[in-house]
């Protein structure tokens, strides 16, 4: 995961009301969270995938900061800067997919794992892994473009087009070109950032302040801004769809075990990162899945996996009780017209069982 927050612009399960509630509040709660109990501790994404290395170039070699030995812009444009004309759209004069990916495209071999020949973090970031001053914040135009640092520089005018051509990779147009191997298993790892990695390595900095970055920002990387991409939506997570980029179809960014309780996982789910679940008494699991409830609306809006994994922490007496308090209260509900008050009325006994046992 590194240093950057995971996906902070994927809206969160249930609605979160801290604090005990009233009777009638109460009464629900504890009716909702014993309809839960079914669901036992839910479940989240348990595979990993083995963390793929950068391969990156030699460090005495292209890549070092120093234009030095045979190297010139058309061999180490990191180095040496780009030739003059490289960026202006149209691949002529001495350039090449080696020296100006931007305007050449990517050589045939980029994109294969392995960072040779003439492959260097300029025209293969996706080999090669990120130059140096990639994500400072600064697109330095003599030594950084779209095709090596979309970061900095924005997106190449082809990435969104739909097709995986031109200067784009998985690295610098994951939207096309789909996210590169190993972006999913949980860990930032260089080459990866936020724009090419989001389920890995969060949203960008500008991502969840209201405004699609032209350039910057599409419905695959903020959807949050951008809005959903067309595909979002169909019930598959299909083409080049993510976690980050449609929860609706690809389900939540969560992974387990990597060290990192996410958003998504509880004690319950995923003890490894999140540590081992206390056992809680009635009345606790009755105030944590309240927290799940919007009793504002009505009928009260809920989420039913923020319920059982509220209910999963109750010890053996608890989830009886509990399940006590549901096969009264469920055959009342017509007869009291929805009123909990009511159903808390004629179901005190198991109510009053339910708070009064303990683990």
């Amino acid at each position: 995961m590194g240093t950057t927050s995971r996906l902070s612009f994927l809206l969160r399960s249930g609605r979160h009301r801290p604090g005990f509630l009233s009777a009638r509040a109460l009464a629900w709660s504890a009716l909702v969270a014993a309809a839960g109990a079914a669901l036992g501790a839910g479940c989240g994404r348990t595979e990993t995938w083995d963390e793929v290395g950068s391969s990156g170039a030699d460090p005495w070699a292209c890549g070092n900061g120093v234009c030095d030995g045979a190297e010139d812009c058309g061999s180490c444009a990191p180095d040496c800067g780009l030739c003059r004309g490289c960026g202006d759209g149209a691949c002529d004069g001495d350039e090449s997919c080696s020296s100006c990916a931007s305007d050449c495209g990517v050589c045939g071999a980029c994109g294969d794992g392995a960072c040779a020949g003439a492959e260097n973090c300029g025209n293969c970031a996706s080999d090669c892994g990120l130059c140096p001053s990639c994500g400072d914040g600064a697109c330095d135009r003599a030594s950084e473009s779209c095709s090596s640092c979309p970061l900095d520089c924005g997106l190449c005018p082809s990435c969104g087009d739909g097709a995986c051509s031109g200067a784009d990779t998985c690295l610098t147009c994951p939207a096309d070109c789909g996210v590169c191997e190993g972006c999913g298993d949980g860990f930032c790892a260089e080459p990866e950032d936020c724009s090419s990695c989001a389920p890995d390595c969060g949203a960008c900095a500008p991502c969840g302040n209201g405004v699609c970055n032209a350039g910057l920002e599409s419905c695959f990387s903020c959807p949050a801004d951008c809005g959903a991409c067309a595909t979002c939506g169909d019930g598959a997570c299909s083409g080049t769809e993510t976690c980050a980029s449609c929860q609706r179809d690809c389900g939540v960014c969560s992974v387990c075990p990597n060290g990192v309780c996410e958003s998504f996982e509880t004690c319950s789910i995923c003890p490894t990162d999140c540590g081992a679940c206390e056992p809680a008494d009635c009345r606790e699991v009755i105030t944590c899945a309240s927290r799940c409830i919007d009793v504002e609306q009505s009928p009260p809006a809920f989420s039913l996996a923020c319920v059982s994994n509220c209910v999963s922490r109750g010890c053996a007496d608890v989830q009886f009780f509990v399940d006590q308090v549901m096969t009264c209260a469920l055959p009342l509900l017509p007869a009291c017209n929805g009123d909990f008050e009511c159903v808390q009325e004629q179901c005190a006994v198991e109510f009053a069982a339910c708070l009064g046992a303990t683990c």
